[in-house]
């Protein structure tokens, strides 16, 4: 899942702007962790809303096309028409408290909650619930400037996901967030995943565990940056990206309502985002999708009984990373494809249900590539080694060599820390995977080498890169032992003259 672990990658000032707000809120009356996350999430819906719409009129004038903007001069809000101009962040953010206050409750939330038209839609199921509890002006106007503070610092490092940790580090907050074993998965591996698989503008793309969307949210980010045209002119095309494309599933309305709002705000209008245990009988989802993208939970609670007994029939285990295997491969049209993240046990293990998902895979399915990566990527939040895993679905085997690459270096330290650093072997990877028929020369001392089926199938359907990478080893050459004992004799000579003049100045 994107978004649920305990500790966070936020730092410095922007961790102490955030401790700041929230000291603000409970100083204001507001304690409930919660309640105070869905408040501090309506309000950067809000500012995303001015942020979205404007860069909407940026393209549409590149693009030469017609803008409405949604904060048109006349609004209709309740039975009232007003200049919707107001309803702008970066507009009354500037008000005198009471005025500001006013606004958001009378106009604002009344506005959002009916911005969209389709009652049955993701958005509209999750706020209709929405309510404006802060309680005074003066909260709301030390609440709005803390707010620009964390988005001024935020705007300062645009080249992480910092929006992903900010959520992270606001649900660290509640007790009870990531009790099912999720973590956020960081954006760049999010993106190199997407441009791995390379979503097509009639995909339709499904996150089963989808968090805050953040899978979702960057292959409609991809496809608008490598299909423009079909996004934008070709009126069926378009009809299918915001209403009939993405697809996401969670157990956790927080996290619906955020990644609502998320694909929203990155412009995809009727994202289908609902509430569901995907594992269970309660999803009828069968043959569906043409691309699963997802970093399903690892660990944690499931209610055995409730499982799907299809998906049991593939691999009788309560091991949810097994179960969302055989989901992957139930919900996937026949060439339908697959990128997910596994803990690394699933590579390697030795149990009856570890060796039936793998050899699922690998004879009835086509398993394309297995990428490791190391257990830093998803530090500060977990310690855990995974991997990636590539498939399509056949139901008729297509396995002919496995692809198996090294990752060692992501382009972050893979510390707590996770700085910047220049080792990075994503655009590596993403090359190699583009162009495998290069791949078939490569030796097993290389960072990446094909693996055929028939090698993999011997060594019972065993997927670690250990199992079949080589280690090339340098010979060393030594001194003689004489030489050596010769020169340890002499430090140790040494030492013992430095003793002799020690005991000396202390005897004096």
């Amino acid at each position: 899942m994107e978004l649920g672990g305990r500790k966070v990658m936020i730092i410095g000032q922007l961790k102490n702007k955030i401790d700041a707000l929230w000291d603000v809120f409970a100083t204001g009356g507001l304690t409930n962790p919660l309640e105070v996350i869905e408040q501090i999430t309506y309000l950067m819906f809000i500012h995303d809303l001015d942020e979205s719409d404007n860069k909407k009129s940026k393209e549409c004038a590149m693009l030469g096309l017609p803008f409405i903007s949604m904060f048109k001069d006349e609004l209709i809000i309740g039975d009232r028409t007003i200049d919707g101009t107001q309803l702008k962040w970066s507009v009354f953010h500037d008000l005198p408290a009471d005025k500001m206050y006013s606004i958001i409750q009378e106009w604002v939330f009344p506005f959002i909650k009916t911005l969209h038209a389709d009652k049955n839609s993701a958005y509209s199921k999750y706020m209709d619930d929405a309510i404006f509890k802060v309680p005074t002006p003066l909260l709301l106007s030390k609440v709005v400037d803390s707010l620009d503070e964390i988005y001024d610092l935020m705007s300062k490092e645009n080249d992480i996901d910092i929006r992903g940790d900010v959520y992270e580090y606001l649900l660290s907050k509640i007790a009870t967030a990531g009790r099912n074993g999720q973590f956020r998965t960081p954006r760049h591996i999010i993106r190199m995943m997407v441009e791995l698989m390379k979503p097509a503008p009639d995909e339709i793309i499904c996150d089963p565990a989808c968090g805050t969307s953040g899978f979702l949210v960057t292959a409609s980010e991809y496809l608008r940056e490598n299909y423009k045209e079909d996004i934008y002119f070709d009126r069926q095309k378009k009809v299918h990206y915001m209403n009939h494309m993405f697809y996401g599933y969670d157990m956790d309305r927080t996290m619906l309502r955020i990644g609502a709002m998320n694909m929203m705000t990155h412009g995809v209008e009727s994202p289908y985002i609902e509430y569901r245990d995907s594992l269970s009988d309660q999803n009828p989802d069968r043959d569906k999708y043409s691309l699963v993208l997802a970093n399903p939970p690892f660990k944690g609670s499931l209610d055995a009984d409730s499982v799907s007994s299809d998906l049991l029939k593939i691999c009788k285990t309560k091991k949810t990373e097994l179960l969302f295997l055989a989901l992957f491969l139930k919900t996937l049209k026949v060439g339908g494809r697959c990128a997910c993240i596994v803990p690394d046990g699933v590579l390697f293990g030795s149990s009856k249900a570890h060796k039936a998902i793998r050899k699922e895979l690998i004879e009835n399915n086509k398993l394309e590539a297995v990428i490791s990566m190391p257990s830093g990527v998803f530090k500060p939040y977990a310690g855990v080694s995974t991997g990636i895993l590539i498939f399509t679905k056949t139901n008729h085997g297509g396995t002919d060599n496995v692809w198996f690459y090294n990752m060692t270096a992501d382009g972050y330290s893979l510390d707590d820390k996770r700085i910047k650093v220049n080792e990075n072997d994503i655009p590596d990877i993403i090359q190699r995977f583009n162009s495998l028929d290069n791949e078939k020369d490569r030796k097993r001392i290389d960072r990446s080498f094909l693996v055929p089926k028939v090698e993999i199938v011997e060594n019972d359907y065993d997927l670690s890169i250990n199992k079949y990478k080589e280690i090339e080893y340098e010979r060393i050459d030594y001194p003689p032992t004489k030489e050596i004992m010769k020169e340890i004799l002499e430090i140790n000579s040494e030492i013992a003259k430095e003793l002799e003049e020690l005991n000396k100045l202390l005897g004096d």
